[in-house]
Formats: C-alpha cells, sequence, structure tokens
C-alpha cells in the first residue's frame, strides 16, 4: 500500500505536481503520463490523505457505485437506478454505511474516471454498472484488491456480478411473438458496446434458432435508449423490405418514441406490427395499447447487490458467507394488448 502522493510520487519517479495533476484529472498533462498514475494508484492502493484511511481496511464506512450517466436517459427520466440505490441502502445502513453515487460523465473515460476515484480514497468497496464484454475497470479493482460487486457481468476476468435476464427475456419474447403467427421479427439493441446488447441478442437468436427460423442480421437494430431512439426505430423499421411483423425491445424507453412513429405511419403498434418491452416502467406503463413487457422489483435487486458486496468485504464476509458469486436476476412477464393479435398466416423464414 501506498500512503500519500510523496511516496506515490517516488514510486513512479515523477513529481508531486504531475501525479496531483492526474489525481485530480487536471488538462494540463499528459494523457499517457495520467493513465500511468491513476493504474499505478489503483494497483497499489494508493489513499489520498495522510490519516491511514485505507480502502482495505473499511475505514471510510463509505460505499461508492458508479454509473455512467446518459443525457437521453436522462432527459426521459429513467428512474431504474433510484430503485435501486433504495435496495442497497436500506443493507448498508444495517451496518451504518453510507453509500454515494458516482457518475462518470458520457464523454469521460470510464476507466480514468474510476481509477481517480479510487486513488483518492473516497471509498472502502464499490459497485459498478454499465459492463461491457471486455471491461478494464473489472480488471483494475481485482488487482487493486478492492472489494466490489458488478451489475452486469464482463468477461474479463472471474468476478462477483448480478445481471438481468437479458437472455431469458430476449428468447420468451420470441417464443411469444411466433406461437402468435410471427416470422419476421426484429429486435432493438443498445447503440453502444454495453455487454447487456450481446446477452439479448444472444437469446434472440437462440429463440429464432429454436422454432428453425434464420437470423437476419438487418433484423437486429441499434437504437438509443431514448424516446428520440425509439422514433427513430420506427423510422428504420417501416424502411424495411419486407416491413417486420414484430419487434423486441432491449430497453423501455424507446418505447413511447416507437409508438409515435408507427402511428404517424398509419401502422398501429398491436395490430400491424406487434411490440414487446424490456421492462414495465412510469414511461410505458399509460401506453396505448398497453405495452407487454417485464416486471421485476428493483429495491430486492439493489438488496441483493448490497448484500453481495457485504460478503467480499472481510469485515462483514462472515455474516453473508452464503451469498453466491453471481446470480442472474429474474423478471416476471406482464402481458398488455401491444402484441395481442394473432396474425392469420405465418410469413416465410426467409
Amino acid at each position: 500500500m501506498v500512503k500519500g502522493i510523496r511516496a506515490l510520487a517516488r514510486h513512479l519517479d515523477i513529481s508531486i505536481g504531475t501525479v496531483s495533476k492526474a489525481l485530480n484529472n487536471r488538462f494540463d498533462i499528459n494523457p499517457e503520463t495520467k493513465k500511468r498514475v491513476l493504474e499505478a494508484a489503483a494497483e497499489l492502493g494508493y489513499v489520498a490523505n495522510q490519516s491511514g484511511r485505507s480502502l482495505r481496511q473499511g475505514t471510510t464506512a463509505t460505499v461508492g457505485f458508479m454509473i455512467e450517466s446518459n443525457q437521453a436517459a436522462a432527459t426521459d427520466s429513467d428512474n431504474f437506478f433510484m430503485a435501486v440505490f433504495d435496495g442497497v441502502q436500506s443493507v448498508f445502513r444495517r451496518h451504518h454505511l453510507d453509500l454515494i453515487v458516482l457518475p462518470c460523465a458520457s464523454d469521460e473515460d470510464p476507466v480514468e474516471y474510476l481509477g481517480r476515484m479510487v486513488a483518492r480514497g473516497l471509498v472502502d468497496a464499490l459497485i459498478i454498472s454499465a459492463t461491457r464484454r471486455d471491461d478494464p475497470r473489472v480488471t483494475m479493482l481485482s488487482r487493486a484488491k478492492i472489494p466490489f460487486v458488478s451489475l452486469g457481468r464482463s468477461d474479463s476476468i472471474d468476478h462477483p456480478w448480478i445481471e438481468l435476464d437479458f437472455e431469458g427475456v430476449a428468447r420468451l419474447s420470441v417464443d411469444r411473438l411466433v406461437e402468435r403467427g410471427h416470422r419476421d421479427i426484429a429486435v432493438a439493441l443498445p447503440a453502444n458496446d454495453l455487454n447487456l446488447g450481446n446477452l439479448f441478442l444472444a437469446g434472440y437468436k437462440a429463440g429464432l434458432a429454436a422454432h428453425k427460423i434464420r437470423y437476419r442480421s438487418a433484423l437486429a437494430v441499434r437504437t438509443e435508449s431514448s424516446e428520440q431512439g425509439g422514433y427513430e426505430l420506427g423510422t428504420r423499421l417501416l424502411s424495411l423490405a419486407p416491413r417486420p411483423s414484430a419487434v423486441v425491445l432491449s430497453y423501455e424507453l424507446p418505447a413511447g418514441g416507437l409508438y409515435r412513429r408507427l402511428n404517424q405511419a398509419g401502422v398501429k403498434p398491436g395490430r400491424d406490427m406487434a411490440v414487446i418491452g424490456f421492462r414495465e416502467s412510469p414511461q410505458t406503463r399509460h401506453l396505448v395499447p398497453s405495452l407487454t413487457s417485464f416486471r421485476t422489483s428493483l429495491r430486492d435487486l439493489g438488496i441483493a447487490l448490497g448484500e453481495m458486496l457485504l460478503s467480499r468485504m472481510p469485515i462483514y464476509g462472515d455474516k453473508y458467507k452464503d451469498w453466491p458469486t453471481s446470480m442472474v436476476w429474474p423478471l416476471t412477464l406482464v402481458p398488455g394488448n401491444s402484441d395481442s393479435h394473432r396474425l392469420k398466416q405465418r410469413g416465410s423464414t426467409r
């Protein structure tokens, strides 16, 4: 462990001023030098003050929850994380721990951001979200021996995680649509590189394969998780020939924009194009026709995240020793009218 900025500067053989600039995200520093400082700080367990606070000894009584802010989702008032935070904090309250949210701006490198937070010694442990298939943050935290859990899995290295059942939702959605006569089924995937998109696509492909329907890449559409993203998705689907008779959404926020665009074109959701959303939310609850989607308790998800994290922290591990190191979080189908219409004839498999 390296305590204090002087010790870190000596280890790296650079000036204290340069280390300070890196830790404080100054712009007047070489990006490679900043990356080198942050990586060393995380790996060596650097703590920012001289009082002996240590990430690994759990002396801050604070846990960080890193999220990546998304302007589109914020505009559409996505309340996903607020419910999760409530569950997490209800667990931490038992042990007089505080939760702080660490929002990484959409235009900042999440690895650099996390490295800076770790180097400042703000928290005893971390929950990270928005995982990628190859996520350097997982490797960084593992090497630094900082207790952490991720909301979403990564293939980087073995680590503790809880993942919403994206594969299961996608596959069940395809099963439901095929049972209603649909064969030309589109899927809306996130525009970014989050691993949840890979999982959702895998479940969609598995569903098609189970019904001997050939996967067509043209029906896998990338879109932003927002009202505007849903509108643009509708435009894309309407331009396809042949036009798909159904679409499955990997996010809930685009549903409203999709409905609006389809109605503008005289294509009635639920009758001319079946729609299945991902998660029931306040943004989708009042759509007409009612949206078939999936429900889960986000507060309970937060409780599970909090307890899994405590099982990884030495001071609390004995109290939560029976917790698994990974979990696929279930969702329950909530039938609506957006996919209730049955096709009289099936299209081709093409």
